[in-house]
């Protein structure tokens, strides 16, 4: 295919490449950006510099560069933007890149490449990153003609925020950055507009309405895609009409107000027990933007009692894991506008009033008969004190699924965690990312003493822009939920979980001249909680905890909501 196909007339001005590039975002309006730069980037580098829109943050990391843009587009709704530079720079981005494809987050990417008359030789710092992200990113592509650049911008920006988000890359060859063009935009794109158009509505709304109005207990499952398609206040419309209860995933949370009477908090392995006792004695259960997670839905025994039905814009998720009865094909937000009005008022004062008295026998519990401090009442005191209204980013592991069950959202876009991958140092810069793009919100990064070392660098990013991020380190000297495994299932051999060293976390924040303390008395908790929310400093609390403690409920992994255990059966068991 001719090159120039689909351009527009150059014109008679010509710039860089880089220089367009920079315009471009300029055009578009990204204001921030999250790089690290190095040889092969560095003519796109010298462009930026001279930008007075865009604001660059030099991280320490180019995994914290993507987290952090992670976080900035989760918290913000907006694109997040990343740079590095070729090879080392942009592998570092990968683990990333994975992330936010898995959690549906728009990021764009761009990577510095060597020339393109040295692409393929080995040259230094060459890595094959398009063909390395091809399985995940959205869309990528290898820039090899300064003429191409506003086309892989234009496609990039649309697919990335089009449809299902995701995210983008643009390799760009150093050559490519110096090379001039006039072409600033295209009249024709390569990319399919199903690629990035909202889909029309697929599917026959009366009878999926007509499932629904059938329904005596019928349950809303909702997950990420909500808070994508921003549909928060429709399905708290459906809720309210149809009086359904709702339980959300871990990345739902928030798409639905957490103290809301008909909320049954989060489902899945770690979920309360009434929102997975719910799934068992439900007649109806209707995803909204969910993916039947293997970590909620095990095929063949989840909702096996129930009609099963399922609204989502990506068709791949359709029948993937768990057969539905009843499809919806769309942009969820604008389904549900026109289901709603198909949704007869039913009075299911009585299904509601069973999920309330599961709530009071089956309610979260820990043991808190000791001075010692539990995380799930540390969490408890967080989320009075700071009276639910921080944007809360996690790690991964028992802090995560704590938090989770513990500190409750009224809104979208406030909780950022790491979900389809799991990934141990999203936590620290995902809340960097999400201060820059919230300045004026308290953030707060919840991990673990494994977790937060994995990128605890990105402190001197926190320290060189004056950003005030709290981060809460729970520290049990162990891979905690490694640990809470090799318990119950590898008959306490702790096999290479345990932490024989771990640094001084307040100390560590000093260096950075960052305030901390640490604390190991449940007395210590009020003062701590004051010193750590009494600003907009950045703080370090490191809260010692043992190493003995669980997270419950807990649904083994390969089982179902019929294998819950909860902690009440842990101390019968005398385990607690």
């Amino acid at each position: 295919m001719d090159s120039n196909e689909g351009k527009m007339p150059k014109t008679e001005a010509k710039i860089s490449g880089a220089r367009l590039m920079v315009e471009l975002l300029e055009e578009y309006g990204v204001d921030i950006v999250f790089g690290y730069p190095g040889g092969a980037i560095l003519p796109f580098y010298d462009e930026l510099y001279k930008s007075t829109k865009i604001k660059h943050i030099l991280v320490r990391h180019e995994q914290g560069a993507i987290h952090m843009a992670e976080g900035y587009a989760r918290s913000t709704g907006k694109l997040g933007v990343c740079i590095a530079t070729s090879g080392p720079g942009a592998t570092n981005l990968v683990t990333g890149l994975t992330d936010a494809k898995l959690d549906s987050v728009p990021i764009l990417a761009i990577t510095g490449q060597v020339a393109t008359n040295a692409i393929g030789t080995d040259a230094f710092q060459e890595a094959d990153i398009y063909g390395i992200t091809i399985p995940i990113t959205k869309y990528n592509a290898l820039i090899k003609s300064a003429d191409d650049i506003a086309r892989h911008f234009q496609e990039a920006t649309l697919v990335a925020l089009g449809g299902r988000p995701g995210p983008v890359l643009l390799d760009f060859p150093k050559d490519v950055q110096t090379e001039l063009t006039s072409v600033r935009k295209v009249d024709k794109l390569k990319i399919d507009p199903r690629h990035y158009q909202k889909p029309p509505i697929g599917g026959d709304l009366d009878s999926f309405a007509a499932a629904l109005n059938k329904a005596k207990r019928p349950l809303l499952y909702v997950g990420g895609g909500a808070i994508n398609a921003n549909a928060s206040k429709e399905i708290k419309e459906l809720a309210e009409k149809g009086n359904i209860p709702v339980t959300t995933t871990l990345m739902g949370i928030g798409a639905f107000p957490g103290t809301h009477q008909l909320a049954v908090g989060m489902l899945g392995m770690h979920g309360t027990a009434y929102a997975n006792k719910a799934v068992l004695e439900c007649d109806y259960i209707l995803n909204l933007g969910a993916r039947f997670d293997d970590r909620v839905a095990k095929p063949g025994e989840f909702a096996e009692g129930a009609v099963r039905a399922h609204i989502d814009i990506d068709t791949a998720e359709f029948n993937k894991r768990v057969s539905v009865d009843h499809l919806l094909h769309g942009d969820l937000k604008e389904v549900l506008k026109a289901l709603i009005p198909k949704v007869n008022k039913v009075d299911r004062s009585d299904w509601v009033g069973f999920l309330d008295t599961l709530k009071k026998n089956h309610p979260l519990e820990f043991d808190d008969s000791t001075d010692t401090i539990k995380p799930q009442g540390f969490l408890q005191k967080l989320y009075e004190k700071s009276k639910g209204k921080a944007i809360v980013s996690t790690d991964v592991g028992q802090h995560q699924m704590w938090a989770a069950q513990y500190y409750l959202f009224e809104e979208a876009n406030r909780w950022l965690t790491s979900g389809g991958l799991g990934t141990m140092g999203y936590g620290l810069p995902a809340a960097i990312g999400a201060k820059f793009g919230n300045p004026n919100k308290t953030v707060i990064c919840v991990s673990g003493d494994g977790s937060i070392q994995m990128n605890i660098q990105e402190l001197a990013t926190i320290a060189m822009y004056k950003k005030g991020v709290k981060v809460l380190i729970f520290n049990n000297n162990f891979l905690g939920m490694v640990r809470q495994w090799q318990e119950l299932f590898y008959e306490e051999r702790f096999s290479e979980s345990e932490w024989n060293y771990n640094p001084d976390f307040v100390k560590l924040g000093e260096a950075y001249s960052i305030k901390g303390l640490r604390i190991s008395n449940k007395s210590e908790i009020d003062k701590a909680l004051e010193f750590f929310l009494e600003d907009d400093d950045a703080r370090i609390l490191e809260v010692m905890i043992p190493a003995e403690e669980k997270v419950f409920p807990m649904i083994p992994a390969g089982k179902s909501q019929k294998d819950m255990i909860e902690f009440s059966d842990t101390v019968r068991a005398g385990k607690k």
